[in-house]
């Protein structure tokens, strides 16, 4: 999911603070360096454990209605040995799955997992997932394990590598794809149908170039199929139910877990999340573009009372003008069009009122015909994303140009000064011709679930609450501020997400931290 803050990192996920410069992972969901380190070789399974495949719960399954944590109903199949190059006694296993979860017998691919345990008595377990997608989970929960200190006095925190990421390039210790990721600018919308046609190439070329080295696992790497390997970890430490926190991305393998095992539910947090489970996707775009945009309205109500009163309308001109003739910058080879400059406008807008006496700077200086402030200090010069090679099997992507241009054109009606840009709209046309299909496309969540906790910054806590307003009971923290996920940096919304996963207790349905 696109979120367009500068960033000289390779993939996009929620991280802890202070990040390990070893971490060579992108902030959040932002858009902007371009990766050239190689990718890991694929590891090879490890026999120490293996699992039937996962399969749905009966929606007739109900979840416990006990206050305490909800205990293992067996010791587990996972052999815990100390993670390589552990510092903060954090335990290791190998779990192996299927490649394809719908060929349970086949290959088999490896899972690291890793635990930290419980420091009082253990009462369950909580599957953690930062996002990315690709964050590496033993990486990060090693780098700040203070997040966690109060769940832990009585429940194991557990987390995993997911499928496909590998070692080299993204820290992950599970079966990875022998592949060169990079990060790619985001396609410039097509003009005619053979610039259609030529982005479809361009972008189906790209993906081959990693498909053909591992066509199974690179089909298999949908959201679902990360839930079915979530699924297959709550079997292996033999919990009856699941208990997860999912930040950015990772909240995806959160709702569609909530789909295909409805009855295992026994907890969930969704934080700094979007919605993949809405029923009207094209609604859903459009709650995008408003969310976008008003980012773009709070800078404007700042200027309103400081010294920028004119920016408005000199963003409105600029925009106008810079796709007839994009604006250039003293750096060489850089010019901007419309979309460029809404993408890194937006970024800038959504980082709050220190970053907007900037972002009013550049504005003016760009409608003087210079938008070298505009131009990221490090990282790539134009808007780009990580590779799809998930998304791009989560999310509906447009069939022809008529169908992008009857979309864009309604959004840009939407958003007049943010447009398409950070959206999935834009986004998605670098999956145009992707060498797989959408496997995984958003759809409603089930009748059965239950409550569950949403938590979010401007924007996100909105996208959240859409997602949990199909689950009767729930409730969703709302930050009314800039940022990226709450538990970390919040110390008000982690009581209540860890009240929630110990006692089941939720906060009231709007609570504001």
């Amino acid at each position: 999911m696109p979120n367009p803050h500068p960033s000289s990192r390779t993939r996009r996920f929620a991280l802890p603070t202070p990040v390990p410069l070893a971490l060579t992972l992108s902030l959040a969901l932002l858009n902007t360096g371009m990766a050239s380190s190689p990718a890991a070789a694929r590891a090879k399974p490890s026999p120490t454990t293996t699992t039937s495949p996962a399969t749905d719960s009966p929606s007739t399954t109900t979840t416990t209605t006990t206050k305490s944590a909800a205990k293992s109903s067996s010791g587990g199949t996972l052999k815990w040995e100390s993670c390589p190059n552990d510092k903060i006694g954090m335990d290791c296993a190998d779990l192996q799955v299927p490649a394809d979860w719908h060929k349970p017998d086949g290959r088999k691919i490896t899972l690291k997992v890793g635990r930290l345990k419980a420091t009082g008595t253990s009462e369950g377990s909580v599957l953690v997932a930062y996002g990315g997608p690709g964050g590496p989970g033993i990486a990060l929960t090693q780098s700040s394990p203070d997040w966690w200190a109060k769940l832990r006095q009585r429940m194991d925190v557990v987390t995993w590598d997911t499928r496909g990421y590998g070692a080299d390039q993204f820290q992950g210790l599970s079966t990875g794809l022998p592949c060169v990721w990079t990060r790619v600018p985001i396609a410039d919308t097509p003009k005619d149908d053979a610039d259609f046609g030529r982005l479809s190439d361009t972008n189906r070329g790209y993906a081959e170039a990693c498909r053909l080295k591992d066509p199974e696992l690179f089909a298999n790497m949908s959201s679902a199929d990360h839930a079915r390997d979530m699924d297959a970890i709550r079997k292996a430490l033999g919990d009856d139910k699941l208990n997860y926190y999912g930040a950015s991305y990772a909240g995806f393998y959160g709702q569609d877990y909530a789909r295909l095992f409805p009855g295992r539910v026994r907890t969930m947090v969704l934080d700094g999340t979007w919605s993949h489970s809405a029923a009207n996707w094209q609604r859903e775009l459009e709650e995008m573009a408003k969310s976008n945009e008003q980012f773009m309205r709070r800078f404007f109500t700042w200027c309103a009372a400081n010294d920028c009163k004119d920016v408005p309308a000199l963003w409105r001109a600029l925009i106008a003008r810079a796709d007839r003739s994009p604006v250039p910058t003293t750096t060489a080879n850089v010019a901007y069009k419309a979309r460029d400059l809404q993408t890194f406008a937006v970024a800038l807008a959504r980082q709050g009122a220190p970053a907007w006496p900037k972002l009013a700077t550049a504005i003016r200086k760009a409608s003087k015909g210079d938008a070298s402030d505009f131009v990221p200090a490090r990282g790539a010069r134009y808007p780009d994303q990580a590779t799809g090679v998930t998304e791009c099997t989560d999310w509906p992507r447009v069939a022809n140009r008529k169908e992008m241009t009857s979309i864009f054109t309604r959004l840009r009606k939407i958003a007049p000064n943010s447009g398409i840009a950070g959206s999935n709209a834009s986004a998605t046309l670098n999956c145009v011709g992707w060498a797989v299909p959408v496997t995984n496309p958003p759809a409603a969540l089930p009748k059965n679930l239950p409550p569950m906790l949403g938590a979010g910054a401007w924007g996100e806590s909105d996208a959240v609450e859409r997602v949990l307003t199909q689950v009767p009971g729930s409730a969703t923290i709302h930050h009314d501020g800039p940022g990226h996920t709450l538990y970390g940096f919040n110390p008000c919304a982690r009581d209540h997400i860890n009240r929630y996963f110990t006692d089941r207790t939720l906060p009231s349905r709007n609570t504001k931290c």
